[in-house]
């Protein structure tokens, strides 16, 4: 088939998922999405090998079929029955199912980071081999002719993109393996993790460690400045994850078990520099009446029926001494005083902790309308650098920006921002963090004394600090308005005189 368009940035991703998905038929979202995600990741890993197969043969051509010479640089081996071009010569077969699930099988054989992690279901009988061949045929057309780094990346955008739009058609089930990336976006610029342990203790499919690697090839650093940690208890998500973040080559330790990460901490001793996620909100079956000694709730023990403060608490044990973490959670949790949770927050703000709060609007994410939040937690205010920066010592007070009527409609039912609102909330926080050009923002932002939170019980609704937007001043002198006014209202007693004696002459020649 024709190459796609790759030369422009906008729209191949769309395209391509428009294409994929009349492909789809009648087969649900959450079925398919494995389906054309995991022919994704086999085209990612298999151009990478080709690439360097092609150098090998130019350079060391005893070395091509070497596996070792492959992961020298971190580059998937592919056995020839796993190549994209076998699969593609025999995209029409009737048996191309069995075949993309024996190059399934033989790429985890020879690769073990990603034992477990790959699709291997494409031979069973509901999936119809038309379509598969077709979806090869499509995806064959991904980055052909591009270098290798662009053809990595373009593959990377297209999975991501996939992902996105997968969990849309999912609803509240798609929710539970994607953040929306403009709000993973805006918590990656508040946080800048330029180096260092990034942490995420409930990972889903991996978007916050992608737009970690971006932020830092964005600002010129090296990838190989952060490390990646995380842990999901969804095998399946945890599948996604692995195979998202290895279609853009970064290299983490994500770890699963079914029993999630409060019953078993996979990473136990780990402080990281920079921890954020987006924990199911509102959760209430955690098991934490299994949990009531822990040593992790230096704040209050959370109540069994609500994990908000179990995550919040989880989080802030798990930073490194001048570490930074950023949660979404339910609205709720800047104001309950349910079961101990008001108790909790107010241990939090007394205790330093709490460095900036974010009402956000409503509409962003795919798995839920109820309104959320952004805690920004801080494991020291007084100290901390961001980048080459020092922080100001920020023990006192707290942050609060009330980002509800930011955003555009992205389509009918979702909300994003756009790079302009996402620079506004940064950079409020940035300068506040840095005692540089910071001032409160009537309707916008407010930095807020412990004191006065302390007058509000302890809650932590931006809306409550930030006030009302200034209203727009009007330089017209107060008696030309009046006398503007005024003109105009008599104009509508004349126009009202003339309606009222039309009305009457015409009831007047109307017969009793």
């Amino acid at each position: 088939m024709a190459s796609i368009d790759n030369g422009a940035d906008l729209g191949i991703e769309a395209a391509l998922f428009k294409a994929a998905d009349k492909l789809r038929g009648n087969m649900e979202p959450s079925d398919y999405k494995h389906v054309a995600l995991g022919l994704i990741f086999l085209k990612h890993i298999s151009d990478g090998f080709e690439a360097k197969r092609a150098a090998l043969m130019a350079e060391y051509p005893e070395g091509t079929e070497d596996p070792d010479e492959y992961l020298a640089d971190n580059i998937f081996w592919v056995p020839p029955e796993a190549r994209w071009s076998h699969l593609q010569a025999s995209a029409r077969q009737p048996t191309i199912g069995k075949l993309i699930d024996e190059a399934m099988i033989a790429i985890e054989k020879v690769n073990p980071s990603l034992k477990g992690v790959l699709p291997k279901d494409y031979g069973r009988p509901a999936l119809n081999a038309i379509l598969l061949g077709e979806l090869i045929d499509l995806i064959s057309g991904i980055a052909l002719g591009e270098g290798k780094d662009r053809a990595r990346d373009l593959l990377g955008r297209v999975y991501e993109y996939f992902l996105g739009q997968f969990a849309g058609s999912e609803g509240k089930r798609g929710g539970e393996f994607y953040t929306p990336r403009s709000v993973v976006r805006t918590m990656v610029e508040m946080l800048e993790p330029y180096k260092g342990r990034v942490y995420d203790p409930c990972c889903g499919s991996g978007g916050m460690f992608v737009q970690s690697e971006k932020f830092v090839e964005a600002h010129g650093g090296r990838l190989g400045d952060i490390a990646i940690y995380g842990q999901e208890s969804n095998y399946t998500t945890w599948r996604l994850c692995k195979m998202n973040l290895a279609v853009r080559g970064i290299d983490a330790d994500i770890r699963w078990n079914s029993e999630g990460t409060f019953h078993k901490n996979e990473l136990p001793d780990l402080r990281a520099d920079v921890i954020l996620a987006n924990p199911p909100f509102n959760i209430s079956d955690w098991g934490g009446e299994r949990l009531r000694e822990d040593a992790r709730w230096k704040y209050g023990i959370p109540p069994a029926g609500n994990a908000n403060f179990a995550w919040l608490q989880h989080i802030l044990h798990s930073l490194a001494p001048s570490g930074t973490a950023g949660v979404v959670l339910a609205n709720g949790s800047m104001s309950s005083t349910q079961s101990g949770e008001g108790e909790m927050r107010r241990a939090m703000i007394e205790g330093e902790v709490v460095d900036c709060m974010i009402a956000l609007p409503g509409q962003l994410f795919y798995s839920t309308q109820i309104p959320a939040c952004l805690w920004f937690l801080a494991r020291d205010k007084s100290n901390g650098i961001t980048r080459d920066a020092k922080l100001r010592d920020r023990r006192g007070e707290v942050l609060f920006i009330d980002a509800r009527k930011l955003g555009f409609m992205a389509d009918r039912t979702r909300r994003e921002f756009s790079d302009a609102d996402i620079a506004r909330i940064a950079d409020t926080y940035h300068a506040w963090r840095l005692g540089e050009g910071y001032a409160d923002v009537p309707g916008f932002c407010k930095s807020a004394s412990i004191e006065e939170i302390r007058s509000h019980g302890h809650v932590l609704t931006p809306g409550r600090y930030v006030g009302a937007e200034a209203a727009e001043e009007d330089e017209t002198p107060f008696a030309d308005r009046f006398a503007a006014l005024q003109e105009q209202l008599e104009a509508q007693f004349a126009e009202a005189e003339e309606l009222t004696a039309a009305i009457r002459a015409r009831l007047a020649g109307v017969g009793v």
